[in-house]
């Protein structure tokens, strides 16, 4: 079954958040690239979500849902369909126990930063890792020892059915992964933490920011692009392939950490998948490695 602009018209009509039309992605990805997506909403709450997602169902129309827009690369010609953005859901609710209720929305600064001053340890590592919560669940973001899903107890998504929440226990994750079922939407999760000295709390964000004080990079990017292989780390193949500074168009192998791919000015989606490819191609040669990207690559081209 096809859709068409009409149907994409009754879709935006039943939304209450804000409507865009042929909306460059570039305004919303933090590479600052990728070209309009036909129809882009942020929904104003759960109801207006699930209204806009039983619409564009109804209508056959692909949907893409996105968060603060890192870890993710939109080619030039677009997404054909509808972007739904999580923008909106930024609660952030602290519960007995020991506990917080966080949405997807909630950017990783914000969680960290709240999270101290309510004295809650164990999610310090997020600190310094661009993006949005929702993002670090989906693909399970850690550092420094730590993950997303070590620190999770309930984790609440939105599938066709409904809204559905699970225990820890019940999900399939590991290595920067989490298994969800086609279409299901990260919403929140119940994050248990532990009681501890703000000031010990602010001391772990200082060295840990400190740490990634090196991927500063000074450019727009995309966090870490390629995932670290087992016993390596992405950057140094990169680095000993003699790569740091490469250049494709407008998109360049950062000089200040090389699993960073900065855009320096006017680069497109398509210098970075050629760049991107550069680096797969010359690590190989080097190392006999193979790297896979940890950015998500959609649109077309």
């Amino acid at each position: 079954m096809t859709w068409s602009r009409a149907d994409l018209e009754r879709v935006a009509q039943g939304v209450r958040g804000t409507v865009l039309w042929d909306e460059p992605m570039a305004r919303h990805t933090s590479l600052r690239v990728g070209g309009p997506a036909d129809l882009y909403l942020e929904p104003a709450d759960l109801a207006d979500l699930e209204r806009g997602m039983e619409l564009l169902r109804s209508a056959n129309v692909p949907c893409l849902v996105v968060g603060s827009g890192y870890n993710l690369l939109v080619r030039d010609g677009g997404i054909r369909g509808c972007v739904v953005s999580l923008k909106r859901f930024d609660s952030l609710e602290p519960l007995p126990g020991a506990r917080l209720e966080v949405g997807a929305g909630v950017t990783n600064q914000v969680l960290t930063r709240f999270a101290a001053e309510q004295c809650l340890g164990g999610i310090e590592f997020l600190s310094g890792i661009p993006g949005s919560f929702g993002g670090a669940l989906t693909m399970n973001a850690g550092a420094h020892g730590g993950e997303t899903m070590q620190r999770v107890e309930l984790l609440t998504t939105l599938r066709e059915t409904g809204v559905l929440v699970r225990k820890r226990s019940e999900l399939e994750y590991g290595y920067r992964f989490l298994k969800l079922a086609p279409g299901e939407i990260i919403l929140g999760a119940r994050l248990r933490l532990e009681p501890v000295e703000r000031r010990l709390i602010e001391e772990n964000i200082r060295e840990y920011i400190g740490k990634r004080g090196g991927q500063r990079v000074g450019f727009p990017n995309a966090g870490s692009f390629f995932k670290n292989p087992a016993g390596e780390s992405a950057w140094r193949l990169i680095d000993q392939a003699g790569l740091r500074g490469a250049t494709v168009g407008g998109a360049q192998v950062s000089e200040v950490h090389t699993n960073f791919l900065v855009n320096t000015g006017g680069a497109q989606a398509a210098d970075f998948l050629a760049l991107a490819e550069l680096v797969k191609v010359r690590v190989k040669e080097a190392a006999g490695i193979g790297l896979e990207e940890e950015v998500r690559i959609v649109g077309e081209a």
